[in-house]
Parts: structure tokens; C-alpha cells; sequence
């Protein structure tokens, strides 16, 4: 396995809660996948804002990894956070955010991307390392 790029993100989540009060569902539906609006609205109060600020700070840190920030069309709801049965987090890439993934990998490689998210409040963090395996 190669090692393509790596990103991190820290992010405080007072700024989200306050983003969401001052623009509400419009804030929601432009960044976040219906799946994370789903999982976040699932939780109350602290755990609901923590949902959306270590989603948040992943999609930060992989836009990073990613070398576009969001730009050249990479958007924050082309980065999603998604969770296995076993509550492992991991990223789902459509449209520019993807294609730039694809970009970075080497022909004859599969992109591996790797995602660690945690909080304490009021501050969340994410980690995003993107590998290269022989296909």
C-alpha cells in the first residue's frame, strides 16, 4: 500500500451550532448527505451537534487530502460520511470530489481511503489518509 495524501481538520463545534441556527435546514441540505442529516437528527441536543461538527471537520480533511480545499468543483456534499455495520466511519466521494480521487491514484492501483473522527466538545477532529493498493 502507497501512501497518496493526508488531511486533518479541527473544528469547533459552537460555530457549527451557531451556522445552524443562523441558516437552519438551507446550511443542512447544501453540506450534508441525506444519510448524515438522517444519522445527526437521530441525536439531542450536544451528540447532535457533535454528528455534524466531526462530519464537518472530515469533509475539511479530505478536501485537503484531496489538494483542491473545495474548489476546481469539489463540494462539501460530494464528500459524505458513511457508517459500516460495525460503526466504523467511512468516506463516499461522488461527482469532482471522486473524480479527483481517481486522479491521484495510479494506474493499476485502488484508492484506499481512511477516516478517524473524534470530539471533545467543544472542538471535533478528523483524520483522512488516502492509499494506493496493486489492484
Amino acid at each position: 500500500m502507497t501512501l497518496l495524501a493526508t488531511g486533518v481538520d479541527l473544528c469547533d463545534m459552537r460555530r457549527i451550532a451557531r451556522t445552524m441556527e443562523r441558516f437552519g435546514d438551507r446550511f443542512l441540505e447544501r453540506v450534508f448527505t441525506p444519510y448524515e442529516r438522517s444519522k445527526a437528527e437521530r441525536r439531542t441536543g450536544d451528540a447532535r451537534i457533535g454528528t455534524y461538527a466531526k462530519r464537518w471537520a472530515a469533509k475539511e480533511a479530505c478536501a485537503k487530502a484531496l489538494g483542491t480545499g473545495f474548489a476546481h468543483g469539489v463540494t462539501q456534499s460530494q464528500i459524505g460520511v458513511e457508517n459500516l455495520s460495525s460503526g466504523q466511519p467511512v468516506l463516499v466521494l461522488t461527482g469532482a470530489a471522486a473524480l479527483r480521487l481517481a486522479q491521484l491514484v495510479p494506474a493499476g492501483y485502488e484508492p484506499e481511503l481512511m477516516l478517524s473522527m473524534t470530539d471533545e466538545p467543544p472542538y471535533a477532529f478528523a483524520q483522512v489518509f488516502i492509499s494506493a493498493r496493486a489492484g
